[in-house]
This record gives structure tokens, sequence and C-alpha cells, in this order.
């Protein structure tokens, strides 16, 4: 905005506006911008060091006690905020052995992506999901949910919600269980991955009209598979992203959840993808293998199980520098954006 003109007569004008909590735009900066800005930054959190933390947490504080034993990931651009970017919550979760996270259910949507451990489960709606590494379990808003250890070994993994955007929205609601630390099973374990789970069948005689998907856990033995025949077929292969798939709902083909997305890509040995920029913003999580991302002009290597935040319109880049496909697990606010009509993408120069 060109400078505004000012006068005795506009200053004195001026001092009569603050009592009445008004101000005029013509002076206001920052309101209107002519590009995208965000104060996060590109970021990684190294996963050996966040885990010695997250198993001393483990001998301090109990799941119960805590609610949710969880180290939130905090942008450092972001000032103490409880967020990854400006609009995605990430945290890594311990639950120990004979241990129970109770049961509660909030407006906000959630995904858990398991980094390590086997047999544990999530609980949603009278469902149990039981958690493998690379699997993606779907809690959403609205949806009661706990979480157990009935295995002798720890479990943890990367919670992933839309809490910056659902309290920036003031709409956040949380409730605990009344009936007690576990909710009431209504069904088998893993029923929504036996009915919905296999591709290119779903029960004709089931409707669905919510607005998440019926499934609830996203198994990676699947993943895994689709994935590597996608590298030797040579299919699915984007220049920005190499061989990326979305986690989609099984009756519509969308989105998972109406505030967030989530991806699953490969990258080949020495493979460097194109740049790009986007509105969205993500948090990716290293399931294998490492590499390089260029993320606006700063270095940010990875290696497995690592995560790191892209903050929307950041111009980025991957590159692959180990000898065998790394995989990088993703969610974004891509379908709140989309929902908006705020999405918007553009090619950039690499920047390496």
């Amino acid at each position: 905005m060109k400078p505004a003109p000012t006068s005795p007569a506009m200053e004195a004008f001026l001092e009569t506006l603050a009592p009445l909590h008004i101000y005029p735009l013509w002076r206001q900066k920052g309101l209107l911008v002519r590009k995208p800005t965000t104060e996060a930054i590109p970021y990684r959190w190294p996963y050996a060091p966040v885990r010695e933390r997250l198993m001393e947490a483990g001998r301090l504080i109990s799941a119960e006690e805590a609610e949710r034993r969880v180290l939130i990931l905090r942008n450092p651009g972001l000032g103490g905020k409880p967020a990854a970017t400006s609009r995605l919550y990430a945290g890594l979760q311990l639950v120990l052995p004979n241990e129970i996270a109770p049961a509660h259910y909030h407006s906000a949507c959630a995904i858990r992506f398991v980094v390590e451990g086997n047999g544990a489960y999530t609980a949603v709606d009278g469902e149990r999901a039981i958690m493998a590494p690379g699997d993606l379990v779907l809690t959403a808003a609205w949806t009661a949910h706990d979480h157990g250890n009935e295995t002798d070994e720890p479990m943890i993994w990367l919670d992933g919600l839309d809490l910056p955007l659902v309290n920036g929205l003031e709409c956040s609601f949380f409730h605990e269980i009344d009936e007690g630390k576990q909710q009431k099973l209504t069904r088998p374990d893993d029923a929504s991955e036996r009915a919905y789970g296999y591709g290119q069948l779903r029960p004709s005689s089931v409707t669905w009209s919510k607005n998440y998907s019926p499934l609830l856990k996203y198994p990676w033995t699947q993943t895994e598979r689709i994935l590597a025949d996608a590298i030797k077929d040579n299919v699915a292969n984007s220049p920005t992203d190499g061989f990326i798939f979305e986690y989609t709902n099984p009756f519509t083909g969308g989105h998972v959840l109406p505030t967030m997305a989530c991806y699953i890509q490969a990258l080949t040995p020495g493979m460097h993808t194109d740049a790009h920029r986007h509105t969205t913003s993500a948090v990716y999580h290293v399931v294998r293998g490492r590499g390089t991302s260029i993320i606006d002009g700063q270095r940010i290597d990875w290696q497995e199980r690592d995560t790191f935040a892209l903050p929307g319109w950041a111009v980025h880049e991957h590159l692959n520098t180990s000898d065998e496909p790394a995989i990088l697990f993703s969610f974004t606010d891509d379908p709140t954006l989309r929902a908006l009509g705020f999405y918007h993408e553009r090619g950039e120069a690499r920047q390496a």
C-alpha cells in the first residue's frame, strides 16, 4: 500500500479513533499481502534424541496421568505455539507395555502413523485397530478413541492433528468418556480393514455418508506392496514428488479426512525431484532411507524416523542420497485449502 498522507488534522482525527476501537484501513499494515506469508520455518526433528526424551518421560509420568504421553513437535518460528506448521499439529506419543491412554473425543481430526512397536491398539468408536510400524490409523473428529498396549514392548507413533486450524476457528471441543479408561468394544478387531481395505472391493450393501473414511487402519503391508509395484512398473511417478500415492476414502476416492490428507511417496536411488511450491503445508516422516529436502533454500538432511516441517508456499525439492528407495509419509492441510478455494501450486527452478 502507498504511504498514507498525514497532516495535523489527520493526526488529531486518528487520536479520536482509539476510544471507539476502530482504525483506518489505509494505515493498517499486514492485512492485505501480495503472497502467502508464514512465521513457520523449515525444520527437522531428529528421531534419536526425541525418542530418548520420550522414553525418559515414560519413566516420569504414566499415560493415564498425562492423558496422552506426547512430546509436541513445535516449530521454532512459531514462538512456542503447539504446532509444526501454522495449521498442523504433530507430536510423538509413547504407550508403554500394559498401559492405557484413557478414552476421550474431540472436534479435531487426528491421524496416527506408527513408528515402532507391534501389537498395541487404537480403539475408535467400538473397534480396535491392532498396529504395526508403517500403519496409518484415523481418528476422525468426534470419534471416541483410546489407546492400549498389551504387549511387552513400547509403542511409539506420530500424531497429526488439525488443532491449530480448529483452535483458530474457535471450534474446539474436548470430552472424556464417562464409562472409564476404555470404551466398550462393539466390533471385532480390524473389522473395517477386512470390510473396506482391499482396494477394488467394498461391501455394496453398506452406505456411508460421513465426511471421513470408514477405514480405520491402512496397513503398511499393503502400502509397501503398492509402492514396490509402482517402482517396478514405473507408474504414478510425479516429477515433483516421485512415486506418490494418497490414502483415500474407499467410498468417495477422496481425502481420508475433511481437513487433512495423507500421502506416501518413494524416491528411487539418486532421484532428484523438480522444485515447486503450494499453499498447502505439510509434515513429513521418514519411513525408510535417507536424503535431503531443500526448502526455501535451506538444506534439510533426513534419515529414517526423522520428521520435518514444510511451511505453506515454501519452494521445495527432494533428493534421495542413498542406494535404496527412500520412503516418506506426509500429512497436509490440502483438503481445507481446496474446500475454501485457497489451493494454489506453481513450479519453480531447482535450488540445487
